[in-house]
């Protein structure tokens, strides 16, 4: 039996991308052998843990950072073959079980948090796996610019998409969001004053100039809650653009792919994304997406082959240039990106890298 233990930030149950990279990258690892057994520790749990292969089994969540680590600690008497760690923060605990249970160790690196100096700390623990999955060109660059890690030990497995993300009844997602005739852009994402680099407000700034020649009104989707809503309430407010503005809140994750069927672009001018699994699902929902050709978001945009990589001071000339551009064939677009990022290809990669570690475990066992 090969055993896996996930000290994971959030999985199943989990919100934002780096919960969804995580339970895609879990799926993945279920499907390594018939006898792969899987326990995460998770430390938050905000919706409930549904959707779990059997091969899986998630602890309740572990609230507190010496409640999680004591609870980490004791997990090493399962004797795990390899940790996976879904982030660099929980990366020092997850190297101290590593080495006391002798498994190998997994590090998954999302983008922002080896954008800026690494501690020393976590710097060591990069530097003592045995395997960095990044979910990017830039991330991988980044990390290995980090850490002494010979560039064998850093691989890049993009961010998947989920199958549901596929076109659809497009009208009828549009009445389910109250839309008519009006053009819509959207954003998905967390509205946290720490991810202000998300974009949201540099799309409000570009509404006043965005007038669609067919004579349609904007309207602008914003979907996520956090503490930052305040400040884009008067933003808008401020822009003089409040008519043309949504906040959605907090959307479903059963109502995705019809908001993003629902819409015309997809837009999240991010100067922070380590790759954007949201760019993913809006193209495979057929939506047309544009990103920044800054960070992970190119890896994402297929470097402009299927969405608009664009620099930040031509956002709105290229928000102006993509409404102008519609309709495109939804069924197109969304077949190259299940091409390029679908299940099967991310699924194959992933399991790669979990099968040559267990190859190495075996050979360091054998005499």
């Amino acid at each position: 039996m090969t055993r896996v233990l996930g000290l994971v930030t959030e999985a199943y149950g989990g919100r934002g991308g780096i919960a969804q990279a995580t339970r895609d990258m879990v799926d993945a690892f279920a499907g390594h052998t018939a006898t792969t057994q899987i326990d995460l520790l998770v430390r938050l749990t905000p919706d409930p843990a549904e959707g779990m292969p059997s091969k899986v089994k998630q602890a309740p969540a572990r609230r507190g950072r010496i409640n999680y680590a004591l609870s980490a600690l004791a997990s090493a008497s399962s004797k795990p073959d390899v940790i996976y760690c879904n982030h660099l923060y929980m990366a020092p605990l997850a190297q101290v079980v590593a080495r006391i249970t002798g498994a190998r160790l997994i590090i998954q690196l999302h983008g922002i948090e080896v954008w800026g100096r690494v501690k020393p700390q976590l710097r060591h623990a990069l530097e003592a796996a045995d395997m960095l999955v990044c979910v990017s060109r830039d991330t991988r660059r980044r990390a290995l610019a980090q850490a002494s890690v010979p560039p064998e030990r850093a691989v890049v497995v993009n961010n998947t998409v989920n199958d549901r993300f596929q076109p659809g009844d497009r009208q009828a997602a549009r009445e389910k969001f109250g839309i008519g005739e009006e053009l819509v852009l959207l954003t998905v994402g967390r509205l946290s004053s720490h991810e202000q680099y998300k974009g949201h407000d540099k799309v409000l700034r570009a509404l006043p100039s965005l007038t669609p020649s067919d004579g349609r009104s904007l309207r602008y989707l914003i979907a996520g809650d956090g503490d930052d809503l305040p400040r884009l309430r008067q933003m808008a407010h401020d822009l003089e653009c409040v008519d043309k503005v949504n906040f959605l809140g907090h959307v479903k994750h059963d109502d995705l792919p019809d908001l993003y069927r629902a819409a015309d672009v997809f837009v999240m001018p991010s100067e922070g994304e380590g790759f954007g699994i949201a760019f993913l699902e809006a193209m495979s929902s057929g939506t047309p997406a544009v990103g920044l050709d800054l960070g992970g978001a190119a890896d994402a945009l297929g470097d402009g082959e299927l969405g608009w990589c664009v620099a930040s001071s031509g956002l709105a000339e290229a928000l102006s240039q993509q409404i102008e551009a519609l309709p495109r064939s939804a069924n197109e677009l969304a077949s190259r990106v299940q091409g390029r990022f679908g299940q099967s290809v991310f699924r194959t990669q992933a399991v790669n890298v979990l099968h040559r570690l267990i190859s190495q475990r075996l050979a360091k066992a054998t005499p």
